[in-house]
């Protein structure tokens, strides 16, 4: 004789099949936290390249700055495209060696760490560096595979990122 209705009657632990809600909830945040942290540690390469380039030349640009304001002499800035360089300082910006006087040669770098890296002064043919304490708002544009980054300075403090495009 039946006591309760078909299907109502409590199966054994053994012939019990399937997963409960809270394991599927379990496996799904662990699959979503792996593939979230693969996904940051996946960057795109141009833009790493391009972050490097862009704190090398804001650290140029601040050490010309500096050598500009020393010297007493006017420094400027410029991107150039040629087979020998892509950048230049004019003039030559000197170099200390020992406790010999500075001497003029053209030791800072002249070229990118990166192929491809394109700069443009914007507003300006060229930055002034000096030798002045205050000069005028200055930008560069730096591209990159599609990636542009915007080096900033308001004439009082030193060049830095100013946004990602």
């Amino acid at each position: 004789m039946q006591t309760s209705d078909p299907g109502s009657s409590p199966r054994s632990s053994a012939a019990q099949g399937g997963f409960t809600l809270l394991e599927l909830l379990i496996v799904v945040a662990v699959i979503a936290l792996a593939s979230g942290l693969s996904i940051l540690a996946l960057r795109d390469p141009a833009s790493q390249r391009l972050e490097q380039e862009a704190a090398r030349l804001a650290a140029l640009l601040d050490a010309a700055r500096l050598e500009s304001r020393t010297s007493g002499q006017a420094v400027s800035w410029q991107p150039i495209a040629t087979p020998q360089a892509d950048f230049r300082f004019e003039p030559p910006l000197a170099v200390m060696g020992g406790n010999t006087a500075a001497r003029s040669v053209d030791a800072w770098p002249t070229q990118w760490l990166h192929p491809g890296v394109q700069a443009e002064v914007i507003g300006a043919p060229r930055l002034v560096l000096g030798p002045e304490p205050l000069l005028p708002p200055q930008r560069v544009r730096l591209r990159l595979a599609g990636q542009e980054v915007v080096l900033a300075s308001d004439g009082l403090g030193g060049f830095r990122v100013e946004n990602r495009l």
